[in-house]
């Protein structure tokens, strides 16, 4: 998942985680496309099932409780996991020149990429969730019958390193001028002009009594943290902290100040070298959350300082440049200053719409980008006979075979709706994550298959909050808050954006939207392993526990403004992601390995007619990763 990996202190401050051939006419261009072995199949319109997608009041971004990986989306994936059986499939008569696994964005733009080099081509894209976007989830509410939107996924179109040529081609391409929209839509600076700004909430389970402070800009740490029930020494450990200069690794050359860093964890450089207690280390816990999806303790030093928000560093006098243990988000930072930031109101959800209208207009049939943002997709258009392209939703692949050992074309099986359906293609792009590709693709070589599983995917949760209102905010001062013990690490008001017919409400007493970051950890364990427990604790958290969660800690912490949990909430939205941010490097676990030998580049090797695009196979978690390794499989198809 491309994510917030540089995230704004406030709203206020700059950012620094995928049918058969055409009836008729058409059917006889596809042919060409198509290899001989497939060309020949049957193309019954009713061989397909209808799907839910099909239905007039089919209408996912609106729905709300469990979203993100939502209840049916992968109960299949799991048995074909365990070794369960799964009903036949049985052919749908269906070819393809292109047969894509998931509908985000990494499998929305192969299909994109792959039907500009063959306009003839026919394309269909399985996705596994009831809605396309893959990450890139859009939730819309209708408060006092406005629309409002946030994201469920996926932020912006942002990331570390300037967009490359080709990601940023395609963007333009879909109409997107990031630059331009960015200073146009964004409304930088509109809560500070009500006085809102950051806020710290203190938790009793933590540090003993609860208590919300502001950060008032120009304050010294000392008036910030007056009111905050912090022991003394914890109070004079974060000013210090945050506003020496003194150097820490005093001695040692540039060179091994790096290598230190490099070491050792963010949370080992503030106990071992700035040494701070624990109690102020338990303040900046959770600070990693949004950015990393771990805590200090299991981000590198070496990458916290290349954060410009994460404090310690002003006195070690190093060059702003990257070096080889950086991962990938701080190198970029560093070097280049990282890529436009476009926050669309329902955050990269947007640039699927904008793929989905490209792809299949009649779903989407709006003039332009400012009318696409507001308007309500026809979903019944996505997978409609005689169409060039056919997005199926619900449909969850379990296998994907070569059909023979060069480019004869590949077999798909797919489970929909509890039965079992295949389909044939000239070429297949897997753009679902790499862990499960060694399920779908046993016939890949071991190593490779070895590969595909290291990418461990970090699991986080966004929810989605309808308030009545925000005068409870307002009062307190605050529109984000970090909780550095809280079940949900961060809360922020939503983004104060103007598109189109579509704004983010502008008056306290008009109802809006909240976002809330929970990302599962397990501090002190090695990042993989608190990966794979905070999946686990996802999966087994009922939408009760969120939703009591939502309320207690809402509650407690808007509580003194005056807001009541059982008034005041009008709809809560989990989006759960047990995969969400792709893997990157980490010199803390990670071996630092010459670039043909990393896992990502090993598993994302061709076999046959099939090909791998995903953000796991860039190692990164960010959007412009997603689209370069879509172009990267269309060329290894299309240039072979």
């Amino acid at each position: 998942m491309p994510r917030r990996r540089h995230s704004r202190a406030s709203n206020d401050q700059p950012r620094c985680s995928r049918r058969g051939f055409l009836q008729g006419v058409a059917a006889s261009a596809g042919a060409a496309l198509l290899p001989a072995g497939v060309a020949g199949c049957g193309t019954d319109p009713g061989a397909a099932a209808a799907g839910a997608q099909d239905l007039p009041a089919y209408y996912p971004p609106a729905l709300q409780g469990l979203r993100g990986s939502h209840p049916g989306s992968f109960e299949s994936a799991h048995a074909l996991r365990d070794g369960r059986a799964l009903p036949n499939a049985a052919s749908t008569g269906e070819a393809y020149d292109l047969v894509v696994v998931g509908g985000g964005i990494s499998g929305l733009a192969a299909a994109f990429l792959y039907r500009e080099r063959r306009p003839a081509a026919t394309v269909l894209v399985l996705e596994n969730h009831d809605d396309f976007g893959g990450h890139a989830k859009r939730n819309e509410f209708r408060l006092d019958g406005e629309l409002q939107l946030l994201n469920g996924g996926t932020l912006s179109i942002q990331s570390p390193r300037p967009y490359s040529a080709v990601a940023d081609a395609l963007l333009r391409r879909l109409g997107i001028d990031a630059p331009a929209l960015a200073n146009r839509i964004q409304q930088t600076g509109y809560y500070a002009s009500l006085g809102l700004v950051n806020g710290y909430f203190f938790d009793q389970p933590t540090f003993g009594g609860d208590r919300l402070v502001r950060r008032d800009p120009g304050a010294r740490w000392s008036q910030t943290l007056a009111d905050a029930p912090l022991s003394l020494r914890a109070r004079d450990d974060i000013v210090r902290l945050e506003e020496s200069t003194a150097d820490y690794l005093t001695g040692l050359s540039v060179v091994d100040k790096q290598a230190r860093l490099g070491r050792i964890s963010y949370r080992d450089f503030l106990r071992d070298h700035v040494r701070i207690g624990p109690e102020a280390v338990a303040f900046y816990q959770q600070r990693t959350h949004d950015i990393w999806g771990v805590g200090i303790d299991a981000v590198p030093a070496l990458d916290a300082w290349g954060y410009p928000e994460l404090p310690g560093f002003a006195g070690l006098a190093l060059p702003r440049t990257a070096t080889p243990l950086m991962g990938t988000s701080a190198a970029g930072y560093l070097e280049t200053g990282g890529s436009v930031d476009l926050h669309f109101p329902d955050g990269g959800a947007t640039i699927a719409r904008a793929l989905v209208r490209a792809l299949a207009p009649e779903a989407l049939a709006v003039p332009d980008l400012d009318a696409l943002v507001s308007a309500r997709a026809d979903y019944a258009a996505l997978d409609r006979a005689g169409s060039a392209t056919r997005i199926r939703l619900g449909a969850t692949v379990v296998k994907v075979a070569n059909l023979g050992a060069g480019d004869e074309g590949v077999r798909v099986n797919y489970m929909r709706a509890g039965r079992g359906h295949a389909v044939l293609g000239r070429h297949c792009v897997l753009a679902c994550w790499n862990a499960v590709i060694p399920y779908l693709c046993p016939e890949l070589p071991a190593a490779q298959r070895a590969a595909l599983r290291a990418a461990t995917k970090i699991p986080l949760i966004y929810t989605s909050v309808a308030i009545r209102n925000w005068q409870s905010l307002a009062r307190l001062g605050v529109a984000n808050i970090h909780a550095p013990g809280g079940y949900f690490s961060d809360m922020s008001l939503n983004e104060a954006v103007a598109i189109g017919r579509y704004a983010t409400p502008r008056t306290p007493d008009q109802p809006t939207l909240l976002r809330l970051l929970r990302v599962p950890c397990a501090p002190g364990l090695p990042e993989h392993e608190q990966n794979r427990l905070g999946r686990t604790e996802i999966l087994a958290t009922s939408l009760e526990r969120f939703e009591a969660e939502v309320r207690r800690q809402l509650g407690r912490m808007l509580g003194p403004g005056g807001f009541d949990p059982a008034r005041d909430i009008l709809g809560i939205t989990v989006n759960r992601w047990p995969h969400g941010y792709a893997h990157e490097f980490n010199p803390l676990f990670d071996r630092l390995l010459p670039e043909a030998e990393q896992p990502h580049v090993l598993g994302r090797a061709r076999r046959g007619a099939i090909v791998i695009a995903n953000s796991d196979a860039g190692a990164s978690s960010y959007m412009d990763a997603a689209i370069d390794q879509a172009a990267r499989a269309v060329e290894e198809l299309l240039d072979a």
